[in-house]
């Protein structure tokens, strides 16, 4: 099978767990999941959940990972709901300031899916695949780099234009995997790659376009399960399913219109913590790559010292006041 990935051109996937895999309904339910939550609305461009999810597995199988972790790394999403880290701000077993309702989901989500007979057809243990701490090049905590980490960050600043002139084969082509670590040849290109990031933290990831999306969108939804228009099941869709059905309502519904303006950017919003109609909090990503200098392995903030402090600021959640027109 040829992909034609966005990011890395064409892609082969002869594995016969991987491509089956990939056929499933799990994962195949991803191209309809908004990687951001709602991004035509909010941000340049989008991309999906199952574009990232090919991309984890093609950067761990590029960088010889075991299949084990490819396997992991490909499947890593699928209990994404609609609307992604959205859901967040919907149900009460997520966290505005730790986005974590998808990890807390995950491997009840894989256990009532096809994926464990799939995985048991080509001999793998389905408990050691859900088990992160055997996939370290996968899945880290911040502030480190994995290949959930390098996938997004990349395929958002290829679609949102913020590539320095270089552009992804750039960064690439400088990292290897060590140790089960992700490392950088050099200073130069980490440093490089951790001031990328942090630009799509700071208008991106945490920034106002991302609370007000969050707020909007989450409100919207709540309101729609208070309502009974959907369930808790129908967020386990695809977005344009969840749209869908409540899109009816709008009509004999103010409040609900009101949220969906809202949702949709018709009514002016500011962040001002003076006078203001809703708080609103979002997770705030930063890193701080290893990479080889004068012979040793290095993070960027034992080289320049200044990041120390860009890694204190930008580690706390973000905080915003919005106040709507009406």
């Amino acid at each position: 099978m040829i992909y034609k990935d966005q990011l890395y051109g064409e892609i082969e996937i002869s594995e016969p767990v991987i491509l089956e895999l990939i056929n499933n309904p799990a994962l195949q339910r991803l191209k309809g999941i908004d990687q951001a939550g709602y991004s035509k609305k909010h941000f340049p461009a989008t991309f999906t959940r199952f574009d990232h999810s090919i991309g984890v597995f093609y950067l761990l199988k590029k960088y010889n990972a075991p299949i084990e972790e490819q396997v992991a790394g490909l499947i890593h999403d699928v209990s994404h709901s609609a609307f992604s880290h959205c859901i967040d701000y919907v149900l009460d077993d997520g966290s505005e300031k730790e986005h974590n309702h998808q990890d807390n989901v995950f491997n009840e989500f894989v256990k009532n899916s096809e994926i464990p007979m799939i995985l048991k057809k080509y001999n793998f243990d389905l408990e050691y695949i859900l088990n992160d701490k055997n996939f370290p090049l996968k899945e880290k905590d911040l502030p480190d780099l994995c290949a959930d980490r390098i996938d997004y960050s990349l395929r958002a600043a290829l679609l949102f234009n913020e590539f320095h002139s270089e552009g992804i084969n750039y960064f690439l082509d400088n990292l290897v995997t060590e140790n089960n670590n992700w490392i950088f040849k050099e200073f130069e290109p980490a440093k490089k790659y951790a001031e990328l990031f942090f630009k799509l933290n700071k208008k991106y990831y945490s920034g106002l376009a991302s609370a007000i999306m969050f707020k909007t969108v989450g409100d919207y939804l709540k309101y729609a399960l208070k309502k009974t228009y959907i369930t808790e099941d129908d967020l386990y869709a695809t977005d344009e399913i969840v749209l869908s059905k409540i899109k009816k309502h709008l009509k004999n519904d103010k409040q609900l219109k009101l949220f969906y303006d809202r949702m949709n950017k018709k009514i002016k919003v500011i962040n001002n913590s003076e006078d203001y109609n809703a708080q609103v909090f979002c997770k705030s990503r930063i890193v701080n790559p290893l990479c080889k200098h004068n012979g040793q392995v290095k993070r960027v903030s034992d080289i320049n010292t200044n990041w120390t402090t860009v890694l204190e600021q930008q580690t706390k959640p973000k905080q915003y006041f919005l106040k709507f027109e009406r």
